[in-house]
Order: structure tokens, then C-alpha cells, then sequence
């Protein structure tokens, strides 16, 4: 049995390109271990190119869980995300492995960590129109209206990008409350986990560097045609999924609206931008025991430090005490 007090999972986060499924995918050869994608945009299927999905051939090797679970045109959230994962979390430590969760969502982690208030029911005719609204603002006027909405939360939604001060403006509108109010007043869907938590961190010009080449390999790869399809299957930039990065910019030079690497300039462009709230996001919400670990370093070096400090805490929160286990 695992203790309360003894972290129950690995997580791996860090900014776009800082190599966290290179990690996890290494931490399996010296670890048994199963992985849990912590990216918001991996859930949606159809959408493996633009989203850099595990290959299939390495799902193969090592079990994955968290990618392919909705359609684009469904809504994956946070809260969900919390749910399931626990429950992935419980099944994977019955079997005597140790969860490795691996992405860049800050608050599918935070939903773990620090777990969220029980969603708040509304009109689902009425969300949809309003999440067609919203879809249309820039996020200059989006921030304002969260802005005046929730002024409590505005600093964080705004940090969290377009989809985060969305949804602070629907809870807020449909429910005649803001977000910042359920979070406070409303019951918690269950207890804290206890995670390791590593952070891999790389200078902004390698960043840089690694979304430059990125976006290169995913129209190298298909995305273009990745992007086609979806449209084809009757997908819409109203839908959730198909708000993630790469996905608007292609449809616009499929549509003649500007050249493809004019296309792939705005991608990198968009994703260095996602990069920087990412880094905000670790910098102000990430816990002061986070361990940071250089990723321009060997794989391998990376992979022992984690595995080391794995063994670490697990030594200092003392001998397990049945009967102790957390609540998941």
C-alpha cells in the first residue's frame, strides 16, 4: 500500500518542446512504469500530427492513457481530467508500476494536486451559443470581459489563455457567479494527491530553436492533410479541439488565405507565445518543491535524476504504512 504521505505519481511538465515525452519514454527503461498524458490537446482524436501524439509503435512498448478519449467537437475538462486520471493512477499501482504523468497542462496537474470544485450545471443550448460567441473574440477583449467578470481570477484565466478565460466567462454568465465564487463555496471533487513533481527547464532561444523545428517535422509529417480531414469530417473552429495551435493556421492557407510558410510562420509564432504562458503558469503556480532539471542535458542523465529523486522521497517519507493509502 502507498502512504499518504509517500508521492503516488511522477509528473513530468515543462514548456512546449522541453522533451517530457523523450523522458518518460526513457524513465520505462529503467523504471516500470505507465504514462499519463497531461496534455489537454492529446485527448482528441484526429488530431495526432498538430498535437504531437506518442507514436503508436511506442504505445505499443509502453502503456499509455489520456490520449484519443472525445472527438474535436466535445469538451475535455480539467475536472474530467482529475476523474480520470485517478482512477489510471489506482489501476496502475495495482499493478505494481509507478504513473508517470507527462505534459504541459499546468491545471490538468493542479487538478490533481490541489483538486477543483464539482462543475456547476448549465444550459447546454445556451453554452454552445455562447462558446460560438466567445469563439470569435481576440484575446485582447476576451481578457476584458474577464476582466470585469471575475477580477479575482482574471490574472490566472488570462495566464491560462483563450480556452481558460472562456470558461470563466460561461461560468460566470450562465450561472450569474464567477468562477472564483465555486471555487471557494463549492465541495471538492476529492482529496490531494502527492506527486514528485519535475520541471524541465531550457533556455527561451532553445525553445525557440525546438518550435522552429517542430513545426517543420509536423508539416513534414501530414499535417496539412491532418487538418483537411477534419474539415472534410465537418469540424468547425467552434469545436474545443480545433482551437489548439496549428490546426486555424492551416485551414487559413488551405482556404487561400495566406501561403503555407507564411501558415507555419504564425504556427511558430502562436506556439512561442503558448511557450511563454507556460513558463508564467510554472513560475507563479508550480509547487516551491518542484525539482528543475536541465533539459539540454544526456536523456540518460535525465532520466537518472528523476529516477534518484524518486528513490529519495520516498526514503525520507519513511516505511509505508498500511492501511494508509490515499484516497483516488
Amino acid at each position: 500500500m502507498i502512504s499518504k504521505l509517500k508521492p503516488t505519481f511522477i509528473a513530468l511538465t515543462g514548456p512546449t518542446t522541453s522533451g517530457k515525452t523523450q523522458l518518460s519514454c526513457a524513465l520505462a527503461q529503467i523504471l516500470e512504469i505507465e504514462i499519463i498524458s497531461m496534455d489537454s490537446r492529446q485527448v482528441y482524436k484526429g488530431m495526432d500530427i498538430g498535437t504531437d501524439k506518442v507514436p503508436a509503435d511506442v504505445r505499443t512498448k509502453v502503456r499509455h492513457h489520456g490520449l484519443d478519449l472525445v472527438q474535436p467537437n466535445e469538451r475535455y475538462s480539467a475536472g474530467q481530467f482529475a476523474r480520470d486520471a485517478r482512477a489510471w493512477i489506482r489501476e496502475i499501482i495495482k499493478r505494481d508500476r509507478v504513473p508517470v504523468l507527462a505534459g504541459g497542462t499546468g491545471f490538468f496537474l493542479r487538478a490533481i494536486t490541489e483538486p477543483i470544485f464539482a462543475e456547476p450545471p448549465v444550459d447546454s443550448a445556451r453554452l454552445k451559443m455562447l462558446r460560438r460567441y466567445l469563439s470569435t473574440l481576440d484575446h485582447r477583449v476576451l481578457a476584458k470581459w474577464v476582466g470585469r467578470l471575475d477580477p479575482e481570477r482574471a490574472s490566472l484565466a488570462i495566464d491560462g489563455g483563450p480556452q481558460r478565460m472562456s470558461r470563466t466567462i460561461e461560468v460566470a454568465l450562465l450561472t450569474g457567479c464567477p468562477l472564483s465564487s465555486w471555487h471557494r463555496e463549492s465541495p471538492l471533487d476529492a482529496d490531494a494527491l502527492t506527486g514528485l513533481i519535475i520541471q524541465l527547464e531550457l533556455p527561451r532561444e532553445e525553445i525557440c530553436k525546438r518550435i522552429n523545428e517542430r513545426v517543420t517535422y509536423m508539416v513534414e509529417r501530414g499535417l496539412v492533410s491532418e487538418v483537411r480531414s477534419l474539415l472534410e469530417a465537418g469540424y468547425t473552429f467552434d469545436d474545443p479541439g480545433m482551437t489548439a495551435t496549428g490546426y486555424r493556421e492551416i485551414a487559413q492557407y488551405l482556404e487561400g488565405d495566406q501561403t503555407l510558410e507564411e501558415a507555419m510562420e504564425e504556427i511558430r509564432r502562436n506556439t512561442r507565445r503558448y511557450a511563454r504562458r507556460q513558463l508564467t503558469w510554472f513560475r507563479n503556480q508550480l509547487p516551491s518543491t518542484v525539482r528543475i532539471i536541465d533539459a539540454t542535458a544526456s536523456i540518460d542523465f535525465q532520466a537518472t535524476a528523476v529516477l534518484d529523486a524518486w528513490v529519495e522521497v520516498h526514503e525520507q517519507t519513511g516505511p509505508q504504512i498500511r492501511g494508509d493509502e490515499p484516497s483516488l
